[in-house]
């Protein structure tokens, strides 16, 4: 029998079938996927093949193969990778300029890795009743960002009900990974969008200025008007993996189309001569942030943020 895995607690997994019930399974011995180094061989949103054993509980003996998957370094240093979930229609990541500051670094890896495994990716700004003229300011220059390198944006805020019917269009009929820093609010929206869901949801810790994590495991919830939300744990960081050097480049979509106007073709777009992306840079028609946290990835400099703060200055 076969079913889709909609909640994993490290041990055990949630499987719905295809009749709907829904029943609990656990892996079958030291089960990995082939050739992967990740800790977590089944993710929220595999396709599984179960077997029975006693009691109503079944052992699931093989993951059948992905559409896609979001992946990223478990941690800091680790070659071991963690896969966040599967077979997905689209990545949304939710941000906000305050309270906490999602910060530039942690979205560029963020649509970096969604580029590499083939996810489109959305961003979604909430908390837009916390934003004053100083926030307000950021958020266009982001938006700005972001849009010219091909990425929609939404601005949504779960207390005054903001961009929530557009929010909700795009989810509808989609299986979709909501991710995000801690605190930034997807559990507030995920109850905002779906009645009944009551995901618990945390406040800011005043030490750090970030979220509390809420959601301990990931898990795929069925919305009423169509489609599957995967909430995730709150990610403090975002670790690359798989990444080749000459590749990183291919990750920022406004970057590789300009690539194709530079003199040499294995261009890095660094220090070479006559570089269409260091001239585009150069007139500001790049968002400094972007090509700023494009040279960190390529020299493979992971710290939070290289990039704190986002320049205006782009034409």
């Amino acid at each position: 029998m076969t079913g889709r895995v909609i909640k994993s607690t490290g041990s055990w997994y949630r499987v719905q079938l295809e009749d709907g019930a829904l029943v609990d399974a656990r892996l079958r011995g030291a089960m990995r996927l082939q050739g992967s180094r990740a800790t977590n061989p089944v993710a929220v949103g595999d396709f599984v093949t179960l077997e029975p054993e006693s009691e109503g509980r079944y052992a699931i003996s093989h993951v059948l193969e992905r559409k896609n998957h979001m992946v990223r370094r478990s941690v800091n240093l680790s070659k071991k990778t963690q896969v966040i979930a599967a077979n997905l229609d689209q990545a949304i990541l939710v941000c906000t300029i305050a309270e906490p500051k999602t910060l530039l670094g942690f979205m560029d890896r963020f649509l970096a890795s969604a580029e590499a495994y083939g996810i489109p990716a959305r961003l979604v700004f909430n908390k837009m009743d916390a934003c004053g003229p100083e926030e307000l300011d950021e958020l266009r220059y982001r938006e700005a960002a972001y849009q010219r390198a091909g990425y929609p944006c939404l601005r949504v805020s779960a207390v005054t009900g903001e961009g929530l019917p557009e929010l909700k269009a795009l989810l509808k009929d989609q299986v979709t990974l909501f991710s995000g820093h801690s605190g930034v609010g997807k559990s507030t929206l995920a109850n905002a969008l779906q009645p009944g869901l009551d995901l618990k949801t945390g406040e800011i810790s005043d030490a750090h200025g970030q979220g509390r994590h809420t959601t301990t495991f990931a898990e795929m919830h069925p919305l009423d008007f169509g489609g599957y939300l995967i909430d995730t744990p709150g990610i403090r960081g975002f670790g690359l993996v798989n990444m080749e050097k000459d590749q990183v480049s291919h990750y920022f979509p406004e970057i590789f189309a300009l690539g194709e106007g530079c003199k040499y073709h294995n261009c890095t777009h660094v220090d070479e001569p006559n570089c269409a992306v260091l001239a585009a840079y150069e007139a500001h028609h790049i968002a400094p942030s972007r090509y700023e946290n494009y040279v960190h990835m390529l020299k493979g400099d992971e710290g939070e943020d290289p990039y704190r703060h986002a320049e205006s200055k782009m034409d």
